[in-house]
């Protein structure tokens, strides 16, 4: 599909509230996915092989997660060209997430607020969704705790994710990083980072051994943390024995967006207002890290110079999300070709 083809598209959609347009557009790819038809609507996919955390990708532009809540449209999304698809945010029970509206455009700033509050069917069922499968390519499940587990409880949340996703998983992301479950990002930084990586590190040494079949582990970190806070993360989460770092997820700032209708919305905001400081954040973790681990970079990704910019910065793979539902399936094209051609 060419941007003029999406723009129009993109039009129809913007007419309808902003979650209502999200199902129907996912309707849409899950049902294109199940015919094998997805392909016909986007480019012909980016050939640029790679392999990361010691996972072959056919090229280095992955759907972020937050997309696909339920895993059920990984067939359709895959078609589209990504290289790798990231599902979730799945806790181990379903939960409604927060009370509607909860997902915000800002369309002249190129952005989104969302505080969907991890609505998900929930493990079981998101495992049972991605098992019907046929797409081939890497999948990532980003795993979370559930609103209402205390965060001294936390780690009980993410051992019970961790072993439902481990069969499916070609990596595990761990998000600690949500602005829209309370306290969660207080496990992002010094002890509680520990027990908890330690914790998720040892017990998917032990399913790998048992299942003779190594599933890295990527965590999430937030663009808010400061320059130091993210340098002592990093550092850790390399000592720790974490396989890569995903840099980053939405902001709680509105620096960019002051004055806007909507900037006091509560929420994490994405899209073009995040994309430098995305990009500082992963060349701030990337010097960090000293080569140990990778870094995949997300946020504010709207055209090939900004893919390339992330790769600059130190980032090994990237991934889209708002910039795909402003620019549609030619944006992964785009990037994919910009990396491909560096």
């Amino acid at each position: 599909m060419t941007d003029a083809l999406y723009k129009i598209a993109r039009t129809a959609l913007f007419q309808l509230d902003a979650e209502k347009a999200h199902h129907v557009s996912m309707a849409g790819i899950g049902a294109l996915g199940r015919a094998g038809l997805a392909g016909l609507v986007a480019p012909r996919p980016v050939e640029d092989p790679v392999e990361v955390m010691g996972i072959s990708f056919p090229n280095r532009v992955g759907l972020a997660a937050g997309l696909d809540k339920e895993a059920s449209c990984v067939d359709g999304l895959g078609q589209l060209g990504f290289g790798f698809i990231e599902v979730g945010t799945l806790t181990p029970r379903p939960q409604p997430g927060n009370p509607k509206p909860r997902l915000f455009r800002l369309k002249q700033h190129w952005a989104i607020i969302n505080r969907m509050g991890f609505n998900n069917p929930g493990m079981k069922q998101g495992m049972a969704n991605l098992s019907r499968r046929r797409w081939q390519g890497p999948v990532g499940i980003n795993i979370g705790k559930n609103f209402d587990t205390p965060n001294e409880n936390a780690a009980d949340d993410y051992l019970r994710c961790l072993e439902a996703a481990h069969p499916h998983a070609d990596y595990i992301a761990v998000n600690l990083s949500s602005p829209n479950t309370k306290g969660l990002r207080d496990l992002q930084g010094g002890s509680s980072l520990d027990d908890l990586v330690t914790a998720i590190i040892s017990r998917r040494d032990a399913l790998s051994k048992a299942d003779r079949r190594q599933v890295p582990v990527a965590v999430k970190l937030a663009p808010d943390l400061s320059d130091s806070a993210l340098e002592d993360a990093g550092k850790r989460l390399a000592d720790l024995g974490a396989d890569a770092i995903i840099a980053t997820n939405t902001t709680i700032s509105r620096d960019a967006v002051a004055g806007h209708k909507l900037a006091d919305e509560a929420g994490g905001l994405s899209g073009r207002p995040v994309t430098d400081r995305s990009t500082r954040c992963v060349e701030i973790l990337a010097k960090a890290v000293g080569g140990q681990i990778p870094i995949i970079g997300v946020g504010g990704i709207f055209n090939g110079e900004d893919a390339l910019s992330k790769v600059d910065a130190g980032a090994d793979l990237v991934q889209l999300y708002t910039g795909f539902v402003y620019r549609g399936p030619a944006l992964v094209a785009e990037c994919a070709r910009a990396i491909r051609d560096l």
